[in-house]
């Protein structure tokens, strides 16, 4: 099966996605992850000396946190590599309009100040997010490191995002942290210095977690920050962000199911280099396109001991029918998924995997039986209501799904007849549609399809959809 990089469209206005049902089979190398790419641009700004992101993501939500960096101070330099030169290195970026793709950012990070404080730049506008939540989540507690005052906005989505957890703990810890609404939402005003102290937070989403973990550490010497985390969903992310402070020798006790932390002051960065690990949540798509639509595809650019939970996917699949095997290669692992003669309902816990929610809804629907999928009420806190939005949606398609408080409930199996479904301008949700598109009986149109974006550049391409302004 020959390997397939996709192209990187430029759209301007709302786009149109039109798939036909097709069998969707292939090689194809997954994109860089988009947790692990924020992450390490926001430790390569806080550390001392120059970091090489290798093929990082490049996407719009990555992108927006390149800008927050440089706003702070750091100095990121974008080395791209010419289409062939691309080819021969398996880039698993999407081309520009050129055909050149992004290699790597080097980045230069802002390290100490000579009284020992994170040597940040106060910005000199508006912090804008664009569309990612993890940036403004991580980048919150960033700016809560020094004294200049930051400004944080984002787009329609971003603004109706609540992070008045993460606010409240903030001023607990001596930062003022302020939402111009009284609402928790964008737009919310920063400023520092960190003083510490002890506070508890309940963590619908992981990310506010992440974000006290990677700024505490640089907070003054001597300073103690303790976290209460009474609640906490998607804990892999936070084994993530644990995994990169345990890299940089950072001092903190955690407890073992994570509802309590201590973590010192006077921690400093150190650079990071490396290839950035696949994206398991935008494996995701490709995967369950095959399984719903009888195919088979080879995914590359993935590492089984990898810290995403979004890992746990394949195992959903398998328990669904699928074949799903590793293999481990001279130059990294291949996961193959092959759909089997029909999909079997299952009972999925998806509190650890929320992002998984809208394609696992699709996928639910083509398969015998009923599929419940349990235990996230996360889901609704996202770019949209994903439970909402993939009940209303794939009950267009004529899915038999019930909303529930935590969940869905997909009575599977039934005829699924193509029409036009609403985007609601979430990556995931339009991506979902399209993948249930290749299993409807005649086209499936989806709008606000330039979604996709913000974490796979080119995925609707790759499924083979009509792209229509």
């Amino acid at each position: 099966m020959p390997l397939v990089h996709t192209p990187l469209l430029q759209y301007s206005g709302s786009m149109r996605a039109v798939i036909h049902p097709h069998q969707f089979t292939g090689t194809y190398r997954i994109p860089a992850s988009k947790s692990h790419t924020i992450r390490r641009l926001l430790f390569a700004t806080l550390a001392q000396g120059v970091s090489v992101l290798e093929y990082p993501l490049d996407s719009l939500d990555a992108r927006s946190c390149v800008a927050i960096c440089r706003a702070f101070g750091a100095h990121i330099e974008e080395v791209r590599e010419s289409a062939e030169e691309a080819r021969r290195s398996g880039n698993p970026n999407a081309p520009a309009p050129d055909g050149s793709r992004l290699a790597r950012w080097i980045v230069t990070g802002v390290g100490k100040d000579p009284s020992g404080q994170p040597n940040l730049k106060t910005p000199e506008d508006v912090l804008n997010v664009g569309n990612s939540g993890t940036t403004l989540y991580l980048a919150l507690a960033v700016a809560g490191l020094h004294g200049g005052i930051s400004i944080f906005t984002g787009d329609h989505q971003i603004r109706r995002r609540s992070a008045q957890n993460l606010l409240v703990a903030l001023e607990g810890l001596g930062v003022r942290a302020e939402s111009s609404r009284n609402n928790g939402c964008a737009p919310i005003i920063i400023q520092g210095p960190w003083k510490g102290g002890r506070v508890s937070i309940a963590c619908p989403t992981s990310q506010y977690l992440s974000a006290l973990l990677i700024a505490a550490p640089l907070a003054a010497p001597g300073t103690i920050t303790e976290l209460e985390v009474p609640l906490l969903n998607e804990q892999p992310y936070v084994e993530m962000t644990l995994a990169y402070l345990d890299a940089q020798g950072v001092h903190y006790e955690a407890a073992p199911d994570r509802s309590f932390f201590r973590i010192w002051g006077g921690a400093s960065y150190k650079p990071m280099g490396g290839i950035v690990p696949g994206d398991f949540s935008s494996a995701a798509f490709p995967a369950c396109a095959a399984a719903i639509s009888g195919g088979t595809v080879t995914l590359l650019g993935l590492d089984p001991t990898d810290t995403q939970g979004d890992k746990a996917l394949f195992e959903y699949l398998a328990l669904m029918g699928c074949q799903v095997s590793w293999n481990q290669q001279v130059d990294g692992w291949s996961l193959t998924i092959a759909a089997p003669k029909e999909l079997r309902g299952q009972t999925l816990d998806l509190n650890a995997t929320p992002d998984a929610l809208p394609v696992m809804a699709a996928t639910a629907c083509f398969a015998k039986g009923t599929t419940k999928l349990i235990n996230v009420p996360n889901a609704r806190i996202k770019e949209t209501d994903r439970i909402a939005v993939m009940a209303q949606e794939l009950g267009k398609l004529g899915a038999h799904i019930t909303e529930q408080v935590d969940g869905l409930v997909i009575e599977g199996g039934q005829p699924l007849r193509g029409t036009e479904v609403q985007g609601h301008d979430d990556h995931r949700v339009v991506m979902a549609l399209a993948v249930a598109g290749l299993a409807c009986q005649g086209a499936t149109t989806v709008d606000s399809a330039e979604a996709a974006a913000v974490t796979y550049p080119g995925f609707l391409e790759l499924l083979g959809a009509d792209m229509i302004e």
